[in-house]
């Protein structure tokens, strides 16, 4: 829901700054452009970079940290582990 809102905020500062670009207000309009299209970029790409939660334990060199958070969506909680030799993290549904 937030998400949605953020991206709507974002796409209307984008067009109204691109508009008013248009008009010939240039500072307002790339002001109002650039943070729009900064928003919107970031909240997309901010989906894209998060790993999914896996259901099933790594195995192999793979090491349990201490680190856990409650999952938003499922609302059960998820363990981080790692793999010492690259530094990778998975997350698993416990």
């Amino acid at each position: 829901m937030l998400r949605n809102v953020i991206i709507a905020i974002a796409a209307v500062s984008f067009v109204g700054g691109l508009a008013a670009l248009l008009a010939g207000a240039c500072p307002p309009g790339f002001v109002f452009a650039f943070w729009g299209a900064l928003l919107l970029l970031g909240t997309i790409y901010e989906r894209v970079i998060y790993k999914p939660v896996e259901n099933a334990t790594p195995g192999g060199s793979w090491v349990r940290t201490a680190e856990r958070f409650m999952d938003d969506r499922t609302g059960k909680p998820v363990t981080v582990y790692v793999d010492p030799k690259t530094g990778e993290r998975k997350y698993v549904q416990e």
